[in-house]
């Protein structure tokens, strides 16, 4: 029986495949796209990470720590934990301008959604934006996963991810767990529970050089193993005490890697 990321992830692949719309984009690597496509998961019974191909949980994990613990742009500081995936993007100064982790850090974002989620659970703002359009021209890549809003039902912490562009092959399995994982942290040092983790995704495309691969992974769904567990330090209770050794997947079991050609944003 596929676990719900494998299940769902595949029935989107399979239907960009099948009817995405086919065009030229501003990579020069044309995609077959689909609009507003939509996972949801219950992160109570299951962690949502690929099992029909090796997904990178650790190095997702370094970045997501990057942007909202250290809250940088440094791109130095991903290289010295052998994270080289922001190496293209880097700026003559070493980091992204002013993306990611500096819009964290330029509004408080983390101390004011923990605050909230501590003392007013049931406020209807709670959310994290990077799509500060004023910064815009200053960002060395503009983000992609660039907004979770977040909400509390019966003690139970839930976090909606928009995504503006999603590469399915590369992109979308990669932030999945990775936000994933960010709604269990946040729930650990909010004296909450894990909720409902829905993935929103405005434009989610298969590029050209991709497509074998994904076929191949797709061509494995049969074969889909049983989702993995999650571990989080249980002694964590201050978020920028997190390190990447306090997150951990217990039996992560997969069908191997796969690869699917050339990143593209």
């Amino acid at each position: 029986m596929l676990n719900e990321m494998d299940r769902q992830y595949i029935k989107m692949a399979e239907k960009i495949i099948k009817k995405g719309y086919y065009d030229q984009n501003r990579t020069g690597v044309a995609t077959l796209k689909l609009p507003h496509q939509i996972m949801q998961f219950d992160l109570e019974e299951e962690f949502p990470i690929l099992t029909t191909k090796f997904v990178a949980f650790k190095t997702a994990v370094k970045e997501l720590l990057w942007i909202f613990k250290d809250q940088s742009n440094d791109v130095k500081k991903l290289q010295e934990k052998n994270v080289h995936i922001w190496d293209e993007w880097a700026l003559e100064d070493g980091t992204i301008g002013k993306a990611y982790g500096f819009q964290i850090a330029k509004y408080h974002q983390i101390d004011t959604l923990i605050e909230a989620l501590k003392n007013n659970p049931q406020d209807r703002r709670m959310m994290m934006n990077l799509w500060n359009i004023e910064d815009l021209p200053e960002m060395a890549l503009q983000p992609c996963c660039f907004l979770t809003m977040w909400d509390v039902t019966d003690g139970r912490l839930n976090c909606m991810l928009i995504q503006r562009s999603g590469d399915t092959a590369l992109g979308i399995p990669f932030n999945t767990s990775q936000y994933a994982a960010l709604v269990h942290m946040i729930a650990q040092v909010t004296g909450l529970k894990v909720g409902l983790f829905t993935h929103v995704i405005n434009n989610a495309h298969v590029y050209e050089n991709h497509m074998e691969g994904l076929k191949l992974q797709i061509s494995r769904k049969e074969e889909a193993l049983e989702a993995p567990k999650i571990w989080i330090n249980p002694e964590i209770k201050n978020f920028y005490d997190f390190t990447p050794e306090d997150i951990k997947l217990i039996d992560y079991k997969h069908l191997g890697k796969i690869n699917m050609g050339s990143v593209a944003v």
